[in-house]
């Protein structure tokens, strides 16, 4: 999750939740290096601030999740093909979404027969070619005349 919050869109559009979510990051990288530090978990897990800091960190955790599935829900509200991939899967197509052949393996997730799709050499972000695999490991490509353009 933590790459998640870190950068890209999601962080552009969610910047509250992921500011919090560093904080709590932070917050959670210093409770491991104590309980790095001690070794002796008895004494760790019997530290009172570690105890009264754990159910902050959850309720953080849980608002920022929060905040995120309806951010995943309104994305899939303006493309609906989303709805048909995993929350995971979603998450890291919009954190790569700036770079299309990143997703090649989540075109299968998305579409009827598409396994892969093949980009211009002096445009990155056209498809030129489209490639479905089918019974016993044939690939079938189809060349589109004009190409389509990765956007949005």
């Amino acid at each position: 999750m933590v790459s998640v919050f870190s950068g890209g869109d999601i962080a552009r559009q969610m910047p509250q939740e992921s500011k919090k979510f560093k904080a709590i990051d932070k917050r959670w990288m210093k409770i491991m290096e104590n309980a790095n530090e001690s070794r002796n978990v008895v004494s760790c897990c019997t530290n009172d601030i570690l105890k009264s800091s754990l159910g902050d960190l959850q309720d953080g955790l849980e608002h920022c999740s929060k905040h995120l599935e309806n951010y995943l829900e309104s994305k899939k509200r303006v493309f609906p093909r989303f709805y048909f991939v995993s929350n995971t899967d979603l998450l890291k197509i919009l954190s790569v979404g700036s770079e299309p052949s990143a997703v090649q393996e989540d075109f299968e997730k998305l579409f009827d027969a598409i396994s892969r799709v093949t980009f211009a050499e002096d445009d990155r972000r056209l498809i030129t070619h489209i490639s479905e695999i089918i019974g016993g490991g044939d690939v079938e490509t189809i060349e589109l005349v004009d190409g389509v353009q990765c956007e949005g």
